[in-house]
């Protein structure tokens, strides 16, 4: 299959890819890594009228640290935060997700900000996003705003970004001392997208959890936090039973669609599942 006819941009700056965003509307898309626009353009399961490649914007792909933040620009590569030895220190629960995504070749050109911005219901990013609390920085024009990862997945392939804004960064809480974190996600293949995955993050206090955060993805429209089972987890210690009681409640919370891959009855037990493994292999870490 070949796309339909489109026009073509690369900007060299982020301003000049919002102008292009607010000329084009509706109909423009990003170009970022590629691995879900050129696909779905392929299929005609996308038709844009204005193709804005933002590859040649050298200011997009970054990894640093900003006082108590982790900041990522949105144009860096997957493979990148796989491999960085500063985000396996102040962000490792993102690197750890990293490992889930895809295969080699499509981290090697997908990007960080291109995965949060498609928002896809059973990708990994948008789950991490949610346990870390992170921060959205989008642009248009000079004009910057910063979006709470909990505003920011509306739905299927939706998010708060305007139509003529552009993600550019990607803001983390840098990782205390006391805080653990794990990734757990099931998919048919490797390298699938997820069946269910779960994102956990939280700080050990002796026996039991404070500040949990439950974030799990591929069970509903889009990654969403779980609030119940992260209070039943600050709620006791930390032993099997009480690990257990959290996933029951975790499986309460969703309501997982069926479709040609799994039953919403197996993707809900497969969520419990992946939820006592999670906290097991946090506590463990």
């Amino acid at each position: 299959m070949k796309p339909p006819t489109f026009a073509y941009a690369a900007p060299r700056n982020i301003e000049a890819a919002t102008a292009l965003l607010a000329t084009g509307g509706a109909s423009a898309r990003i170009l970022a890594g590629g691995q879900s626009l050129v696909p779905a353009m392929n299929f005609r399961l996308s038709r844009p009228d204005l193709v804005i490649d933002i590859n040649r914007i050298p200011e997009l792909a970054f990894i640093g640290i900003e006082q108590d933040l982790l900041a990522i620009g949105a144009m860096t590569r997957q493979r990148a935060i796989e491999t960085s030895p500063l985000i396996a220190q102040a962000a490792p629960l993102l690197q750890q997700a990293t490992g889930s995504v895809a295969h080699l070749p499509i981290r090697t050109r997908g990007t960080l900000g291109g995965s949060l911005a498609h928002a896809d219901p059973a990708a990994e990013y948008p789950a991490v996003a949610l346990a870390l609390d992170a921060r959205m920085i989008a642009q248009r024009g000079a004009e910057r705003r910063t979006i709470a990862a909990a505003d920011f997945f509306r739905g299927v392939f939706t998010t708060a970004l305007l139509a003529d804004e552009l993600l550019v960064e990607i803001h983390f809480p840098r990782r205390t001392p006391q805080q653990v974190c794990a990734f757990e996600e099931h998919s048919r293949r490797k390298g699938d997208f997820a069946l269910a995955g779960v994102a956990v993050c939280f700080d050990v206090a002796g026996h039991r959890a404070e500040r949990a955060r439950i974030a799990v993805c591929g069970v509903g429209p889009h990654a969403q936090r779980l609030p119940d089972a992260e209070a039943l987890l600050q709620s006791g210690d930390l032993s099997p039973a009480h690990i257990a009681a959290v996933a029951q409640a975790a499986m309460r919370m969703v309501d997982p669609p069926s479709d040609l891959h799994a039953a919403a009855a197996y993707r809900r037990h497969l969520l419990g599942v992946l939820v006592r493994r999670a906290i097991a292999r946090a506590i463990a870490a």
